[in-house]
């Protein structure tokens, strides 16, 4: 699994705007209905009125790779632009490392 969180920020409300784009579009009932999507969700800061952050979680590289390659691609980057979003993008894999297990509470 590999999750991507990217965190968008904006002005003028231009972030939740565009997160209501995202959805009333369609476009994210489209990407969570990719073969491979295991979770595309957006969060608000409570502190942070101006920015969004998107958790969006894949089942491998693979399917990553095919979703940045459609078409829909094209109109987030076009979204994006529109609200004048920037971003930080951070890219995790889940722990396996037995040396690590030690240290997660399930």
């Amino acid at each position: 699994m590999i999750t991507v969180m990217i965190t968008y920020h904006g002005k003028n409300g231009n972030a939740k705007k565009f997160v209501e784009e995202m959805i009333s579009s369609k476009l994210v009932e489209k990407i969570r209905n990719e073969e491979g999507n295991l979770q595309y969700e957006y969060f608000f800061p409570l502190e942070d009125e101006e920015s969004v952050l998107l958790v969006d979680s894949w089942k491998n590289q693979e399917s990553l790779d095919r979703h940045h390659k459609l078409p829909l691609m094209n109109l987030i980057s076009q979204l994006r632009e529109k609200y004048d979003l920037h971003m930080e993008v951070c890219k995790y894999q889940p722990i396996v490392d037995n040396k690590d297990a030690e240290y997660i509470r399930k």
